[in-house]
């Protein structure tokens, strides 16, 4: 396994969109710039928060292009570079490396694709050499494919292959692959603190659009060990990571985001804007914290 670049937090940033549902480039620049001056470290640019399964192959490229030209080695860049097909992976990550970009996030094959630890194993070594550093994508509930404590061993042997990203949303699994000793990143948003605690290696942060000042004090107070902190900070958060977890988390980020400032705009179709019942819900559990993020230093 090479080394770990990605450590703190990796905004999994949304992808704006105008209203007739094309890329808004003018929005992501102004997006990115107000989180580079926050000192956000690291972004997934085409994302799962970033409807990277909405994006053609092309769209996805140009945003890949557009994002990593706007960040110029500000910040860590990960590109999502997953598809159906393994030679249109490589395609994109050598495109992703064209442009610049510090590694990719792949998924294991999907959609009736190979489910053997050999067949996955294989997948992400093709992808590997095409360059650069590899993060897997655990999300057994989405894809039907689950990274186990002894695949990740063994695609940690894989020169390039350098951290998964686990978002199966259950702490005790992520504690056992973390217990392999290889770098494991935490992409579930309920569960972020206790993953900090577990000694995960990174976060990939959905959520964090929301609330970018209140999640990077929450790192901050993590990495200096100052749990009390962290706990007092989470207390803030905890109601709307938790409320995203529950379902429908694309549409409700994007909803969130457009509540306290950081909007991109409407999720593209086929997803669908939340209900009258579920915005509210949302403005519910986000109580003070755009107050928060107007007053966080």
């Amino acid at each position: 396994m090479t080394d770990f670049p990605f450590p703190g937090l990796n905004l999994a940033l949304t992808t704006p969109f105008d209203a007739e549902g094309r890329i808004d480039f003018g929005r992501l620049e102004e997006n990115l710039e107000r989180y580079l001056a926050l000192g956000i470290p690291g972004f997934v640019l085409s994302s799962g928060t970033g409807m990277h399964v909405y994006l053609s192959k092309e769209e996805s490229k140009q945003l890949v292009q557009r994002g990593s030209k706007i960040i110029n080695g500000r910040a860590k860049i990960v590109a999502q570079t997953s598809a159906l097909l393994s030679q249109d992976v490589v395609e994109r990550t050598r495109h992703a490396a064209d442009c610049g970009v510090d590694g990719v996030m792949v998924l294991p094959p999907f959609f009736e694709g190979p489910t053997d630890d050999q067949g996955i194993i294989d997948f992400y070594v093709e992808v590997a050499k095409a360059g650069l550093p590899v993060i897997g994508y655990n999300v057994p509930q989405a894809v039907g494919v689950e990274v186990s404590p002894s695949l990740l061993k063994h695609l940690g042997d894989i020169p390039g292959f350098c951290a998964v990203k686990d978002s199966s949303g259950d702490l005790g699994k992520q504690a056992s692959l973390m217990r392999t000793g290889l770098a494991v990143m935490n992409g579930a948003d309920h569960l972020v603190p206790y993953a900090l605690y577990a000694g995960c290696s990174g976060l990939i942060w959905g959520g964090a659009n929301i609330a970018p000042r209140t999640c990077l004090a929450l790192v901050a107070a993590a990495s200096e060990r100052k749990w009390v902190e962290a706990r007092e900070i989470w207390s803030v958060l905890e109601p709307v990571m938790s409320l995203l977890w529950d379902g429908d988390y694309v549409q409700s980020v994007y909803a969130a985001a457009e509540l306290t400032g950081y909007g991109a705009g409407s999720p593209r179709k086929p997803l669908r804007g939340l209900s009258s019942e579920r915005i509210e819900a949302v403005k519910a559990v986000l109580g003070d914290l755009a107050k928060r993020e107007a007053s966080v230093a």
